[in-house]
């Protein structure tokens, strides 16, 4: 795998463009320690394992909001997913046009495997920041996301 950067930024680079690097380096960041472990998964697949183990059952829908995919995207990834195990669908209690979708037992068990990976390139991506910093940049980016949402 090539992990030399696609894009330098410059010095005066706009936050738009500086945030999407920054992602692109975690998502390559991440899809490398995947790969380090032998596993053939993608960021995308990772986001769907990882949301479902952080907020448990959803539907299709919430899920594809959860991580930012249209429908079809989302189905062909929940195909996949659900094909090696990983996740199941199961009608919705009080809505019969609706399916849940649950991690398996193998689906929560790949997810403890891929936990580390997060957390080692969350790591790495604030390693010269302190304690503070760190706190501050995670303030700064919730409070400008949420400014993002604000439509008022």
């Amino acid at each position: 795998m090539n992990t030399a950067p696609l894009i330098t930024p410059s010095r005066q680079e706009s936050l738009g463009v500086l945030i999407g690097l920054v992602r692109m380096e975690l998502v390559r960041g991440i899809e490398a320690e995947i790969a380090a472990k032998g596993l053939d998964l993608r960021f995308t697949q990772f986001l769907i394992l990882k949301r479902l183990a952080a907020l448990g059952p959803m539907t299709a829908t919430e899920l594809a909001r959860a991580v930012e995919l249209d429908g079809g995207a989302m189905t062909r990834q929940l195909d996949q997913l659900e094909g090696r195990g990983f996740l199941r669908r199961h009608p919705h209690e009080q809505d019969r046009r609706a399916l849940r979708i649950e991690l398996t037992e193998a689906g929560h068990a790949l997810w403890q495997q891929l936990t580390d990976c997060n957390e080692r390139v969350l790591q790495a991506a604030q390693r010269s920041l302190t304690d503070t910093e760190s706190k501050q940049l995670h303030d700064y980016l919730e409070r400008v996301l949420h400014a993002l949402r604000d439509k008022n």
